[in-house]
């Protein structure tokens, strides 16, 4: 799985991914820092990606345009630094990883994750 970290995550959560066996790349290192969402959500979607981020505005962006893809996960915690929730969001992507393939809105909460499948 190939995961697409956005720029309101820490460039520290690619190592992190990385070590538990997944791709992934922040947003910083393949598009422009100021790149509005949508254009994030149609390079993910073009390119296989599934979005990491703390914004709401990529579960909108799936609701009003009826898209099965590219998949997000949304992180919602007051620490959003991979040493404090990395082991919440490994383990929770590692059990819902087919469904984030097929089509997906995963948010992850430090207590709780809720999934949603695309399109919503």
């Amino acid at each position: 799985m190939k995961l697409l970290i956005d720029m309101n995550l820490s460039p520290r959560w690619p190592g992190t991914l990385a070590d538990a066996g997944f791709q992934a790349v922040h947003w910083s290192a393949v598009g422009k820092a100021g790149a509005p969402d949508l254009e994030i959500a149609d390079y993910a979607a073009a390119n296989g990606f599934v979005i990491i981020t703390n914004d709401l505005d990529f579960a909108a962006i799936l609701a009003i345009s009826n898209r099965k893809k590219p998949s997000v996960i949304q992180l919602r915690a007051h620490d959003l630094s991979p040493s404090a929730i990395g082991p919440i969001v490994i383990r929770a992507i590692r059990q819902v990883a087919t469904d984030l393939e097929s089509g997906a809105l995963l948010t992850i909460e430090p207590d709780r994750t809720r999934l949603r499948l695309l399109p919503l």
